[in-house]
């Protein structure tokens, strides 16, 4: 059950590339959530609440945290393998965003500059133990990239 999550249901095998592969996917995931009940201008449902998105984003974490430490004890620290990282900082990345074709770009984009880059603090995250480590520096990475999206949403940059 670990490796299913940690992997991103089996995204984390993908040897090159993987983390990217999972941010994608949590992206086309959270559009087509999204999808179905759009208002004009944005993917928006009608009645959407921040409140799923959080909890999807915390349980996300949450179970993250705990299988990112299972794993590694069999994978080692901080395995290409895991990805669940990535699919919960991208959560964050795209938390309390209106949904377009754009933001989810520049929110993929901003956050695997974060996270590949790992400036401002990231990289010190990973050393925590555990899951810990795993986790919480592609938060803070999400953290960043959410910033910035807000702010080019308040610009009518996207």
């Amino acid at each position: 059950m670990h490796e299913l999550i940690a992997t991103g249901l089996g995204i984390g095998y993908i040897r090159k590339g993987g983390g990217t592969v999972a941010s994608i996917a949590c992206c086309g995931v959270w559009y087509l959530t999204l999808l179905g009940t759009a208002q004009p201008g944005a993917v928006q449902p009608a009645g959407y609440t921040v409140l799923i998105p959080v909890l999807i984003t915390s349980l996300l974490t949450a179970v993250g945290i705990w299988s990112a430490t299972v794993v590694e004890q069999q994978w080692g620290k901080d395995s290409y393998r895991v990805v669940i990282d990535e699919i919960a900082g991208m959560c964050l990345s795209l938390l309390f965003i209106p949904i377009t074709v754009k933001s989810l770009l520049a929110g993929l984009l901003l956050f695997r500059l974060f996270d590949i880059g790992k400036p401002l603090g990231i990289r010190k995250l990973e050393k925590l133990p555990g899951g810990w480590g795993v986790m919480l520096d592609d938060l803070l990475a999400g953290l960043y990239a959410n910033v910035l999206l807000r702010v080019a949403v308040a610009l009518s940059i996207i």
